[in-house]
């Protein structure tokens, strides 16, 4: 039966893309309350789907921001293994839409590449699924029970999900979670991700005069706020990459040898990374390989600087104000709230009496290690080995996705993180795109571990 299915999505893909697209198509933009309506709009489109292919209880349930969609299928027993669907229909915003080479809301097909805000992070990820499961309901009985959450908030910190997850956690009950908002190593071999970086977000505000002042009448005696936030920053890492607030590694477990290695069959080289990247040469810990610093090591990142006059043309200022947006990517075991005291405390001892000085903790978001010997984990192990004929990667992820970490904490259960994008899809950046070759081999490896999954 299960070619059965295989053979369903092959004669269906056509519909699934045209679906696709036109979910594509709405401009789900959390974080501005203009898009509001079309964030209705993709909860009202993904609702009707979920029913349509027949997942039950299909409800949509509202939160202080964005709706949360659930539904359910659980007619394969008490014997089978239930999974939890994880993921989130919005998106990040379209600009500079001037870089883009076509709409970021009109989706479009290139060289079998799908361009389109939202297509790999992460609404293709959420209609492989999807067509997965349709393409077996459609021809088969679905042999493991499965539920959907899918948020609205994801692209915003997901505010409301916390909250849900702890109010919700018996109607969540599952035996594992199936999240697909990672990505392959490439486009030849998938990759499932055990380690996820935590996150804490800050703004920097330095304030210094009532007002912006004219440089000429004032400069020599009054502390210049962007000069004191560049001062700040520029003692933030020392000269080998490591960050300096006092205790920023002290919670960080170390990589055993056995990982460090097998992390190390993955990894690019320093030439292939700076050959992507149009970089003469890497920056970092000096200890640790790339692949070990972009997920099993932690950093302080500067994200945004604002100060003074930027416009075309000069304005002789000392500005009366400067801001910096920060973040911290964590590893297992860091606890993004000592971080932020942290800081705080590196503020204190290196900031100026000269000036006054203000740290908004913005967002938080816990690391996390998963089991790699889940029954999940091996079914789709052999999933992938079976379509894309290759032994997958298992790896660290760079960056954060915290309700990972949220599921063990709230809900007691591990997450299995996978994905179909890649690398170049440039997410949050401009010509967002999707493979569609990858795709398609995404849906037909769900297949194969749906038809895996067994209890342990």
């Amino acid at each position: 039966m299960r070619m059965n299915s295989l053979q369903f999505f092959e004669s269906h893909y056509g519909q699934f893309l045209d679906e696709l697209i036109n979910f594509l198509s709405i401009p789900s933009i959390s974080t501005d309350p203009d898009h509001a309506h079309d964030i209705q709009t993709a909860v009202a489109f993904i609702a009707n789907k979920l029913s349509s292919i027949g997942i039950e209880h299909v409800k949509i349930f509202p939160t202080k921001r964005h709706p949360i969609v659930y539904g359910e299928h659980l007619k394969a027993g008490a014997s089978q293994p239930t999974l939890l669907i994880y993921g989130h229909y919005d998106v990040q915003p379209d600009d500079p839409v001037e870089l883009w080479d076509t709409p970021p809301f009109s989706p479009t097909v290139r060289d079998d590449m799908l361009f389109a805000r939202g297509a790999s992070d992460m609404k293709g990820q959420i209609y492989a699924c999807v067509a997965a499961i349709e393409s077996i309901l459609q021809s088969d009985t679905l042999p493991v029970n499965i539920k959907f959450i899918l948020e609205g908030e994801e692209e915003i910190g997901s505010p409301n999900l916390v909250d849900f997850l702890i109010s919700h956690a018996d109607l969540l009950k599952a035996d594992c979670a199936l999240n697909t908002d990672a990505g392959m190593l490439n486009k030849n071999i998938p990759a499932i991700s055990y380690g996820l970086r935590g996150l804490a977000y800050f703004e920097l505000r330095i304030f210094g005069p009532n007002r912006d002042l004219h440089s000429g009448s004032y400069g020599g005696i009054v502390h210049n706020p962007a000069q004191v936030l560049a001062d700040l920053i520029s003692k933030m890492h020392d000269a080998q990459g490591r960050v300096t607030l006092d205790g920023f590694y002290n919670d960080v477990l170390p990589l055993s040898s056995d990982e460090r290695e097998k992390l190390a069959r993955y990894g690019l080289s320093d030439a292939e990374y700076c050959a992507d990247l149009g970089l003469p040469s890497l920056w970092g810990e000096k200890d640790f390989s790339p692949v070990e610093r972009l997920g099993a090591r932690p950093t302080l990142e500067i994200n945004g600087l604002l100060s003074g006059f930027t416009g075309q043309g000069s304005k002789t200022i000392i500005p009366a104000h400067a801001m910096a947006k920060i973040s911290t990517r964590l590893v297992p075991n860091q606890d993004p709230e000592k971080i932020y005291g942290m800081l705080v405390d590196f503020l204190k001892k290196n900031a100026p009496s000269t000036i006054r000085w203000e740290l908004e903790q913005m967002s938080v978001g816990s690391p996390s290690l998963s089991d790699t010997n889940l029954p999940a984990t091996r079914a789709l192990m052999d999933a992938y080995k079976t379509v894309w004929g290759v032994e997958p990667a298992l790896k660290r992820e760079g960056g954060s996705v915290p309700v990972v970490a949220d599921m063990q904490k709230h809900l007691g259960i591990d997450s299995v993180l996978t994905g179909f994008g890649l690398p170049d899809d440039r997410i949050h950046s401009p010509n967002e795109k999707l493979d569609l070759s990858t795709w398609r081999k995404g849906i037909q490896s769900l297949i194969h571990f749906f038809y895996n999954v067994k209890k342990d």
